[in-house]
């Protein structure tokens, strides 16, 4: 009688059931959240082996975002918070190995490919334009207030001239762009001004006879979520309404100056080398100026 024991030899390297497996993932997903379960991404192996996994991304953008829950456990989780602004897509490579032995003879690995596509979240409230983006923090836009002036008793039937420019606000969403109205929501006294709520134009409902300024706050809102909503502030200033242009006191000056002065040395009246020449002129608007 002859007994015949047969070894297993390792000849056979672990086997992806899926070796190309794509995941669209919103950027609000939450940390933790399972982006591909395990019973997706686990490999195979003839020879019974324990397999090992190792996740990396191909990109370095992407690299700590998502991880594996352990060396023998192939679900792919996201490790930390998205953000579309950062990447909008990697690829992550996934590998199985038969034995963690680096000398191990034969060694035997597999590749699974896993593309994953970000898809932009209605996450931030709207941005008034212009706006800088700080460096530290894309999420936030920072906007300078507006400015305009009206004339005292005058009302103005076009829209308002602003500065530095019309009042208007984009959704910082841009894949998603939901729509924004705008409405006056503090300082308007006496209701003197009016904001078209798809324009954002300000415009005036009557004269004003007071010179005191107007402080305003337009705020921003997205129609589908109110809120998300920005608020921007609008100083409006109140003058004397000009009519008349400035003019000079003379058509003609005449000055003397003796040659060989040093720069920013003061020109005299001409037959007065003892009185500085003085151009003056003067408005109509201001008579007691």
């Amino acid at each position: 009688q002859i007994i015949v024991t047969i070894l297993n030899e390792d000849d056979n390297p672990p086997k992806f059931e899926q070796q190309n497996v794509a995941r669209v993932v919103r950027e609000d997903t939450e940390v933790n959240e399972t982006i591909v379960a395990r019973e997706v991404l686990t490999a195979t192996d003839e020879d019974q082996d324990i397999i090992y996994y190792e996740l990396a991304a191909t990109a370095q953008d992407a690299d700590g975002y998502f991880a594996i829950k352990g060396v023998n456990n192939p679900e792919i989780y996201l490790q930390k918070a998205l953000d579309y602004d950062k990447f909008h897509l990697t690829t992550l490579l996934l590998y199985a190995k038969d034995s963690l032995e680096s000398g191990h003879d034969p060694s035997h690995t597999a590749t699974a490919t896993i593309n994953i596509v970000i898809k932009q979240a209605d996450t931030r409230a709207p941005w008034f334009q212009p706006c800088a983006i700080p460096p530290s923090n894309s999420s936030v836009c920072i906007s300078s207030p507006y400015s305009g002036v009206i004339n005292i008793s005058r009302m103005a039937t076009e829209p308002l001239t602003l500065s530095p420019g019309p009042i208007y606000a984009i959704d910082p969403d841009y894949t998603i762009n939901e729509k924004i109205v705008y409405s006056l929501v503090w300082g308007n006294t006496d209701q003197v001004f009016s904001v078209d709520a798809d324009t954002g134009n300000l415009t005036m409902n009557k004269a004003v006879t007071s010179p005191g300024p107007f402080l305003l706050q337009v705020m921003a809102t997205q129609v589908n979520n109110a809120r998300k909503y920005s608020i921007a502030t609008v100083q409006i200033k109140v003058i004397n309404e000009s009519r008349y242009p400035p003019r000079f006191e003379k058509g003609i000056y005449n000055g003397t100056v003796s040659a060989g002065l040093a720069p920013r040395s003061l020109v005299f009246q001409a037959g007065d080398p003892s009185t500085p020449l003085m151009i003056t002129a003067l408005d109509d608007d201001f008579p007691d100026v």
